[in-house]
């Protein structure tokens, strides 16, 4: 944990701004000009607004020191998994230091994973012995007089694979657990004369409590946090996947604009017209919801329509939804293929519709559960990781709730590109939970 972000990130900061034990670029050309490295620092403060809450804390400035003494390990590893690759990218006078720093990346996102394989296991050990050949090659420059540029911590990297190997998966200690456990202890302090002894009173009392829980069965009625307060939710069998939260809106709030959008999609559900629909489409028959929870651990997504505008706003309405498409559209004497395919927007309206029974489409009464997204167009993959930008929206189109599949953040990348941090893989939904009385 703190040998990957507070310390081998940290020798890299400082060698690219120019701060490392007062060593300068020898042969190399990796540092920064100071405004870049400060553009870098702002732009990461600025993304704050555009990265939900759910991702972590608000990124600082990490060019400042008042930003550095704000940043953890924490924010460290989210800056380097997410907001590296894409503030870097093309910031080097040489490509060769932005594409080393990106094989790092590459190797602790595999760390990270809650599986790994035995082959994984010699890929890892394999890229960290070329990463660390490549860092010598690059910073150390093979000049006796620069060995002050491999410290511990680089040789460190190469028993990593060995770890994992004997002790598995990162995840299961690489969790930040005496920080959490201080936090946890440090409000029982309650004289400065005597620190110890409000920590060891507290840590005691909550021994006894835990074992009286365990015994007694007395888990909710002993509960250390009060019952969350819920809001009305709504629920279908139709949507095992997710629930809607409040709060609503009638069916008067929803435009005819909206109504035509809606009647578009069941046009296209039921493969018939959109005359057809219309006839039997019911406007009175729709609600609108502010809010899509995911579950199993997934995300709340709010619909941008109903959002609040505060100034310390943090955007939670871009998302990434998966829809079939027919690769072979464009050939008309082809079958349809269909595959999947990940598409981004914003989600300005979650829509409830209660469609009745029609003898014609074969259908029976059903409730239907509709997103409303205004879609992100000129999507490409760029840079080293290959994350997905975008450079204006587009079409606004109905789709069915079941195909949206979590959040997304955003970084500026410039007026008109946009950059998405898409979590979604083996360390989407990784959580600490806590003791088990935290969370009973």
């Amino acid at each position: 944990m703190h040998l990957i972000y507070e310390n081998v990130l940290m020798v890299l900061i400082m060698l690219w701004t120019g701060t490392f034990k007062g060593l300068d670029q020898g042969t190399g050309s990796y540092e920064l000009n100071p405004t870049v490295w400060e553009g870098i620092g702002a732009a990461t403060a600025a993304c704050g607004d555009y990265i939900p809450s759910a991702f972590g804390q608000r990124p600082p400035n990490v060019a400042t020191d008042a930003g550095k003494k704000a940043t953890t390990a924490d924010s460290w590893s989210f800056w380097l998994l997410y907001l590296g690759p894409i503030l870097l990218y093309n910031r080097f006078t040489r490509r060769v230091y932005y594409d080393h720093f990106v094989e790092f990346v590459k190797l602790i996102k595999l760390c990270l994973e809650f599986e790994i394989k035995y082959s994984q296991i010699d890929v890892l050990r394999q890229g960290f012995k070329d990463w660390v050949l490549k860092f010598e090659e690059l910073y150390y420059q093979h000049d006796p007089d620069r060995v002050s540029v491999c410290p511990l911590t680089i040789h460190a990297l190469l028993h990593i694979a060995d770890t994992i190997e004997w002790c598995g998966p990162v995840w299961t200690y690489w969790a930040f657990p005496t920080e959490r456990y201080c936090n946890r202890i440090q409000p029982a302090i309650k004289s400065r004369r005597y620190p110890f002894a409000c920590i060891d009173e507290y840590v005691t009392d909550y021994a006894v409590l835990s074992s009286i829980k365990a015994n007694y069965n007395l888990s909710e009625t002993l509960r250390m946090h009060g019952e969350p307060r819920s809001r009305t939710q709504f629920s279908h069998p139709s949507y095992p996947t997710c629930v809607l939260i409040a709060p609503t809106l009638p069916s008067s709030s929803v435009t005819q604009s909206l109504h035509d959008k809606i009647v578009i999609s069941f046009a296209t559900r039921f493969d018939t017209t959109v005359a057809n629909v219309r006839r039997h489409y019911q406007p009175d028959s729709v609600e609108q919801w502010s809010k899509v929870r995911r579950l199993g651990g997934g995300d709340d997504m709010k619909a941008s329509s109903m959002d609040n505008t505060a100034e310390d706003r943090r955007d939670a309405t871009f998302i990434r939804y998966d829809m079939l498409v027919d690769i072979n559209a464009r050939h008309r004497n082809r079958q349809p293929k269909l595959k999947r395919r990940a598409f981004y927007g914003s989600l300005q309206n979650i829509f409830v519709v209660h469609f009745p029974a029609v003898r014609e489409f074969d259908h029976e009464e059903q409730t239907y559960v509709l997103a409303g997204i205004h879609t992100c167009e000129g999507l490409k993959k760029d840079n080293g990781m290959k994350m997905p930008y975008y450079d204006k929206m587009g079409r606004y189109e109905v789709v069915d709730i079941s195909c949206v599949q979590c959040l997304v953040g955003r970084v500026k990348v410039s007026d008109n590109s946009w950059a998405i941090v898409d979590r979604t893989g083996e360390i989407q939904r990784a959580y600490y939970l806590g003791d088990i009385d935290d969370v009973l």
